[in-house]
């Protein structure tokens, strides 16, 4: 049974403006909705791209988004900033409506989008529990039942009949998502709120979620730029950018895809170069850096860092350099190979790799420079040649691991002709 269905959704916003725009476009509107005919404002419009300027002053946020979410999943919702993330979970959670498209629910809906969504400042705590549980349709005999277990799990009791003003952010968002994920709806939808919340507190949110689809049956949407997060509590992923559904499905499929996709240069599999590095000497094929242990780069699962190429020499000695550097661009590690000795080098294609151990390099964004040396001397290079990311993992106490920053790692190498 489907808990969410999204059918062509759609969502303009106009520049500098609240709401549609102006009362004589919405005047226009209208003239063109009584006469039959297509709303003139869909055809305009650039989309959301907030790496150019763009000429139009009307932006799709999103764009002929379609989607099915079946009840009891774990649905992840991954991208960059300002792709659309935020706006899907807000037209799910019906805070605005979609310009163009239906949204079709089975099951009530409990959101946290935002640190103190849905409360009123001049009311408590308590006051504000009873609030959200009655817009999301309970009773007051349902909502007291649930009460004592949403204070527990709040940590707030101390300041529960204390006007929620007065709270500080962390307080706010452990109230607000121990409401959401206690009371009684079909649908869990929650945005990158935990970030506000102590590791603690985020570990004792993930593990409620978890609870929430695998024990109760219900359906969560997640919003988070916490990789591993997403993996470990979701099933099902969903990948935007820039207002456009990219990719969909197993969550698995979706961070690799995401990866792929993440920088210019920071490609999980580097296959398809739209400058392929040739000269008289080498011609490389392809790149590859991929999980030792696993199918996602983490702290703790190890890389395998691979290179195809075509050697066009002989008589010669052939080594490789790979330096490489993170996203401050400083060079961390370096290592390198001897591809050929005894002037043996062969006209032929070689695969080169060498693995750097789990626990070796922390969670960031590294990318390759790529040397050549023939008889020891250097002659081709390429800088940032292939990039990937490295994703953190949490320990049982929600801090991100640190790798011990071994000195001199035991790197393997490998070489073998094709």
């Amino acid at each position: 049974m489907l808990a969410l269905k999204g059918e062509n959704i759609s969502k303009q916003y106009r520049l500098g403006q609240v709401g549609t725009g102006t009362l004589s476009h919405d005047l226009n509107r209208f003239w063109y909705k009584v006469r039959g005919k297509e709303d003139p404002y869909l055809k305009i419009g650039e989309s959301n791209d907030r790496t150019t300027k763009g000429e139009s002053e009307y932006v799709w946020s999103l764009q002929d988004i379609n989607f099915e979410i079946a009840q009891g999943d774990a649905l992840g919702i991954i991208g960059r900033n300002g792709a659309g993330k935020s706006t899907l979970l807000k037209l799910l959670s019906k805070v605005t409506k979609p310009t163009t498209g239906k949204i079709h629910t089975n099951g009530r809906i409990a959101s946290l989008l935002e640190v103190g969504t849905g409360f009123h400042p001049e009311m408590t705590g308590r006051e504000n529990v009873y609030l959200n549980g009655a817009i999301l349709g309970m009773t007051r005999k349902e909502i007291t039942r649930k009460f004592d277990e949403i204070v527990d799990f709040s940590g707030v009791e101390r300041y529960i009949d204390t006007p929620v003003k007065r709270y500080s952010s962390g307080m706010y968002v452990r109230l607000a998502f121990a409401v959401a994920a206690h009371l009684e709806s079909e649908i869990l939808i929650i945005d990158e709120v935990l970030a506000v919340g102590d590791a603690e507190f985020q570990k004792k949110c993930l593990g409620k979620m978890g609870n929430v689809t695998k024990g109760e049956g219900r359906t969560v949407l997640f919003v988070s730029h916490n990789i591993t997060a997403i993996k470990e509590l979701c099933n099902t992923g969903l990948l935007l950018d820039k207002g456009r559904l990219v990719s969909q499905g197993d969550v698995n499929k979706c961070i690799i895809d995401y990866q792929k996709n993440a920088d210019t240069k920071l490609f999980y599999n580097y296959m398809d170069d739209p400058a392929v590095f040739e000269n008289e000497n080498i011609l490389v094929k392809s790149y590859k850096a991929e999980p030792i242990n696993g199918d996602i780069i983490t702290v703790k699962s190890g890389i395998r860092v691979t290179v195809t190429f075509t050697s066009k020499m002989v008589g010669v000695d052939l080594d490789m350099s790979f330096y490489l550097r993170n996203s401050h661009d400083l060079t961390i590690m370096s290592t390198g190979m001897m591809i050929s000795e005894d002037k043996n080098i062969e006209k032929r294609d070689y695969t080169a790799s060498f693995e750097i151990p789990p626990y070796t390099i922390n969670e960031d964004s590294y990318y390759f420079d790529l040397f050549w040396g023939i008889n020891r001397t250097n002659v081709a290079y390429r800088t940032e040649a292939f990039g990937f990311e490295i994703h953190g993992i949490q320990n049982e106490f929600g801090e991100i691991v640190k790798s011990p920053g071994i000195l001199f790692p035991k790197i393997t190498h490998s070489i073998e002709k094709l």
